[in-house]
């Protein structure tokens, strides 16, 4: 007798798009969440739209809920994926994979089991770092690049260990973040303090305390996401080499390198014109790190523009 397939559990609690506080009106009707096996991890992902595939990775210490404010219009002219990567919301949190090759390769595995061989890209901070890696390794898959908020390391030149103040104050949680051991005994029952403090001093247009707490509960909810959120820090020495090895092959696809004047500027400009060739910027107004939620208008503006050769060129997409 032969068993019938079985189906995956339905997304459910606070990181799933039906139980997510605050979002625009309508986005229950036009996005869902559902689990998605990419190689050896399993993926949580939103997904909605119709048009060629836009996938969207968010940075540290975010979920695809960063995207929240975007995706409805985006869906108007693309089929949109916004997904939380190993360690992140509802995905799984295996003790290792947080090298960008391996972040990579799971972007590349989900939109394959998607039904989408080639698709344009956005990514935010940490999200920005396997951006870069996803289409310097899968050249063939990525067809635009869009970039937010965050120097590459190894190929970014390395902050000074004594800098400004200014500096100091931004990022100064790259070395706390990369201990073994000693950040998740500090932080663990101080999870709105240490991430609260990164969220209030890096915006220059307060998030909404909802959307900070909704962060901050996720990471407080389970030991593993605290620990995984570490993890893609303490993964750096393996990205580093793989970058030193990635910048030697330039990127050639059209990119757009997206800034808050009031936090990183000229920085993710610079940096992506280390690694391609083909690099647009646009540095928002008083935006500090966090433009999708700071800045929606301006950096939704900025998209569509960037991505319309790519949208009506339309490419075949199977979407599953």
């Amino acid at each position: 007798m032969n068993e019938k397939p079985r189906r995956r559990p339905a997304p459910e609690g606070p990181g799933s798009v039906l139980a997510a506080p605050d979002l625009p009106a309508g986005f229950t009707a036009m996005f869902t969440s559902r689990y998605v096996d990419a190689g050896d991890v399993r993926l949580h992902a939103v997904v909605g739209g119709d048009g060629p595939p836009l996938l969207l990775l968010a940075g540290w210490p975010q979920t695809w809920y960063a995207w929240r404010l975007l995706m409805p219009a985006l869906a108007e002219d693309f089929r949109v994926v916004a997904v939380d990567p190993r360690g992140v919301g509802l995905s799984d949190k295996p003790r290792d994979g947080y090298d960008t090759a391996t972040l990579a390769d799971d972007m590349a595995e989900l939109m394959t089991a998607l039904g989408h061989e080639r698709f344009a890209m956005v990514g935010h901070d940490v999200g920005m770092w396997t951006a870069y890696a996803l289409a310097a390794d899968h050249p063939d898959r990525v067809v635009r690049l869009a970039v937010a908020e965050a120097a590459i390391p190894g190929v970014s030149p390395s902050p000074p260990l004594f800098g400004s103040r200014e500096g100091n104050t931004r990022l100064w949680h790259f070395a706390f973040n990369r201990l073994a051991e000693l950040n998740e005994e500090l932080v663990r029952g101080r999870e709105h303090l240490y991430f609260g403090a990164q969220f209030a001093t890096k915006a220059a247009r307060p998030l909404p305390e909802s959307a900070v707490r909704y962060y901050i509960d996720t990471l407080a909810s389970d030991p593993d996401a605290l620990r995984a959120s570490f993890d893609f820090y303490r993964a750096l020495d393996e990205t580093i080499a793989q970058n030193a090895l990635r910048k030697t092959t330039r990127l050639t696809l059209p990119v757009l390198a997206i800034a808050g004047a009031a936090n990183s500027g000229e920085l993710v400009a610079t940096t992506m014109r280390l690694a391609a060739e083909h690099v647009d910027s646009l540095i928002i107004p008083d935006c500090g790190h966090y433009p999708a939620e700071e800045a929606p208008e301006e950096m939704l503006a900025a998209l569509s523009d960037f991505l319309a050769p790519y949208r009506d060129d339309r490419p075949t997409q199977i979407v599953n």
